[in-house]
């Protein structure tokens, strides 16, 4: 053996022994003891909000293993039915080993597929299937990103998204376009999602085109192309109606159209994506890669969105983005639920190869959600990274379960 051969050989004895002590760790079995809900005061108002603008629509779902790990899993907005469903899924939970995520995941979704699939059981599983990937995540302590094929960037872009009472500081601003995104480009977010466009009983009146079109062409005439334009129409629409917006925006460079219709019919999707040039966002609503296969093989839209709280989970969303790669067609999370959702998107926006922009909210970020974590990912130049922690990496605060702000029901075990 020569010396240079020697000097590597000897460094890779020195590391052997931990590295098979991990992974004689990682190989130990282990097992889901208790499932746990854990929702929030229903008066809980936080930033100065009122009404719907500071209260909490997120809940979250904590596996407990014997061996001393806790996996904290989120979803929204209707806790009860989810609840309901955690209770009447428990059994595919309980004794199972936390880290088989695609073999809980299939039999969890076997059950509910036979009764029709979808709503709180989805929402509950997709809660559940974080918090395994939390778990895995802290056992082998690694990070969700590496868990998910590891970085493809470092950074990840984000575009705020402005309602009327998710605007900037929790204030009814309306739609003050201009003032926002002024607001917004001062602190290096180029991009934002509006709604500028109402209907009535889904049809869209010349007046209510004129109104919504004047947003875009306000913050066209000041900034330029400085902001990127998201347009939710959030299903309000039938196909008559998304034609007319979609040409009236087609002179404007918008990032996408999102969510024109219900999801109901792909194939009038498909015709919608053929006429305009405006890239057909869809959709938050649809669940699994099964729901976005059809839209996909129609050619039905130009990005892909989903929110990994409904589609099944963590896991899920990563499969869901591996099946639009194979078309070309990027993804785009949407994230406006709590902050664990914030979290995980973020987490797989740095893995998958076809990212596009994530979704994210000032006022949410700014006030919300650092009340229940401690370490909130905020936008540096319209970018924002997942923590270097393992599994999820948020910080949940602990005085969340002295305060009485958190309440926590045990669903299953013990």
């Amino acid at each position: 053996m020569t010396r240079r051969s020697f000097l590597p050989a000897a460094a890779g004895a020195a590391i052997a022994p931990a590295a098979i002590k991990a992974a004689q760790d990682a190989s130990e079995p282990m097992k889901i003891t208790r499932v746990e809900a854990v929702t929030f005061r229903r008066d809980l108002r936080i930033g100065g909000g009122s009404g719907g603008n500071g209260t909490t629509e997120f809940f979250w779902v904590r596996l407990h293993t014997d061996r001393g790990i806790v996996g904290t899993g989120e979803t929204y907005p209707y806790s009860n039915a989810e609840i309901g469903a955690l209770k009447d899924y428990s059994s595919q939970i309980l004794g199972r080993d936390p880290r088989d995520i695609d073999g809980l995941w299939r039999n969890y979704y076997h059950g509910m597929s036979m009764r029709n699939a979808g709503g709180a059981d989805m929402r509950a599983l997709s809660a559940v299937n974080m918090a395994q990937l939390d778990i895995l995540g802290q056992s082998s302590g690694l990070p969700l990103y590496r868990l998910l094929g590891g970085r493809t960037r470092a950074r990840v872009r984000v575009y705020n998204t402005t309602t009327d009472y998710w605007a900037i500081d929790n204030t009814r601003m309306g739609p003050d376009t201009l003032k926002i995104a002024g607001f917004l480009l001062d602190r290096g977010i180029t991009a934002m999602k509006i709604y500028p466009f109402s209907a009535r009983d889904g049809y869209l009146s010349n007046q209510a085109l004129d109104n919504g079109m004047r947003w875009i062409k306000d913050i066209r005439d000041k900034f330029g192309n400085q902001m990127d334009i998201c347009v939710d129409l959030w299903g309000r629409f039938d196909l008559a109606s998304a034609q007319r917006i979609a040409r009236e925006l087609e002179p404007y460079n918008i990032l996408y159209l999102e969510d024109a219709m219900l999801n109901a019919n792909p194939q009038a999707y498909a015709q919608l994506a053929r006429e305009t040039s405006v890239p057909i966002c869809m959709s938050e609503t649809l669940a699994t890669r099964y729901e976005y296969r059809e839209f996909l093989e129609l050619h039905a839209c130009d990005v892909v969105m989903y929110d990994l709280t409904w589609c099944g989970g963590v896991s899920e969303a990563k499969k869901i983005a591996d099946l639009a790669d194979t078309y070309l067609i990027p993804t785009s999370p949407h994230t406006c639920g709590g902050p664990l959702l914030y979290f995980c998107s973020t987490h797989l926006c740095m893995a998958v190869p076809n990212f596009l922009i994530m979704e994210s909210n000032y006022w949410k970020y700014t006030h919300q959600f650092p009340h229940f974590v401690s370490n909130v990912p905020v936008p540096e130049k319209g970018t924002v990274a997942a923590p270097e922690l393992p599994g999820i990496g948020a910080r949940i605060r602990p005085e969340l379960f002295t305060s009485g702000d958190a309440i926590v029901e045990t669903i299953a075990g013990k």
